[in-house]
């Protein structure tokens, strides 16, 4: 079995920071991507950042430039870091996994339980 757990939700002030992790643990032969989704009341789950295992990078159009993401491949983790919150990223951020687990030739898609995010005007 594999099992994401995110931490580092809570409540903030537009203009403030948060950084999220999200550590990949269990049976895990191989990570190739980890990324992060967000999803918002009455809204559809979105796609945030992610980070493949060679480092490649991507974000969403309303993120760049504010958020990072970034990854600790000893650790099986990864991050993001966001700065210069505005109220309408408020949501519940899911961490994301493409792993491939142990025994299994076959990547798969992995969730977390997510972490919400609340950022005050």
């Amino acid at each position: 079995q594999v099992q994401l757990v995110e931490s580092g939700g809570g409540l903030v002030q537009a203009g403030g920071s948060l950084r999220l992790s999200c550590a990949a643990s269990g049976s895990i032969f191989s990570i190739n991507a980890m990324g992060w989704y967000r999803q918002a009341p009455g809204e559809q789950r979105e796609s945030v950042a992610y980070i493949y295992s060679g480092g490649t990078t991507g974000y969403a159009d309303s993120v760049k430039g504010r958020f990072t993401v970034s990854r600790d491949n000893a650790k099986n983790t990864v991050y993001l870091q966001m700065n210069s919150l505005k109220p309408e990223d408020t949501a519940v951020y899911y961490c994301n996994g493409i792993i491939v687990a142990v025994n299994s030739r076959l990547s798969r898609s992995y969730w977390g339980q997510g972490t919400q995010v609340t950022v005050s005007s």
